[in-house]
């Protein structure tokens, strides 16, 4: 089955532009475009998409309240945010909200498709150079706080600890000798305890609680 796409981005020329990148990757169905929050509110409602690809700066309703309210009335869409010029906390607000991945414009079709993928799969992506802008507005936001890691075994912190150095569960099973059956028990574990959704918030949780590097 097709992946489903609604796109939004107030400018037009990006807009199309992106309606005829997706248009080519295989396996891609764009079946919205629109030039505001409002708008794409009213699309993800029509057409109840996979993903909703979003642009933070939006007339009427912007990236980050689009997201918020796309999570909350439609838990089947996953949202990427793709922008040029963010403010660091316009990228954690939308973090916050549930965006499931972001990427700058200038990402090529191979990442945004990657991206929208792995959104759809309930996995989330973030470009280099926005992850490292993320982890800094966390930090900044919060100082660190050991009483954000009570309840957390002293496994689960350092599985925590990796997940934050970038390494996927296979990885970390091999880094521990463990099976990664039991490195997906951990996950699980430490994203229960720390109301975390994905690998995003639980990088920036990591940092904000200073037990990342």
């Amino acid at each position: 089955m097709s992946l489903r796409v609604v796109l939004a981005d107030d400018q037009a020329v990006v807009r199309e532009g992106l309606v005829t990148l997706l248009g080519l990757l295989p396996g891609v169905e764009v079946v919205g475009a629109a030039a505001d929050g409002l708008a794409a509110l009213d699309l993800v409602a029509r057409h109840q998409p996979d993903v909703l690809l979003v642009d933070l700066r939006m007339p009427r309703c912007d990236g980050v309240e689009t997201t918020e309210r796309v999570r909350a009335e439609h838990p089947g869409t996953e949202v990427v945010v793709l922008t040029t010029y963010a403010d660091d906390e316009s990228l954690l607000a939308a973090l916050r909200a549930g965006a499931r991945g972001f990427l700058t414009k200038d990402a090529d079709a191979e990442a945004i498709a990657r991206a929208l993928r792995s959104a759809a799969d309930g996995q989330s992506t973030v470009d280099g150079e926005l992850q490292r802008r993320l982890v800094e507005a966390a930090t900044r936001s919060a100082p660190a706080r050991v009483k954000e890691i009570e309840g957390l075994t002293a496994r689960e912190i350092e599985v925590l600890r990796l997940i934050a150095a970038g390494l996927s569960n296979t990885e970390i099973a091999r880094k521990l000798v463990v099976s990664e059956a039991t490195v997906k028990t951990h996950v699980n574990h430490l994203f229960t305890k720390a109301g975390l959704r994905d690998r995003a918030q639980a990088v920036a949780f990591a940092y904000r609680a200073g037990i990342a590097d």
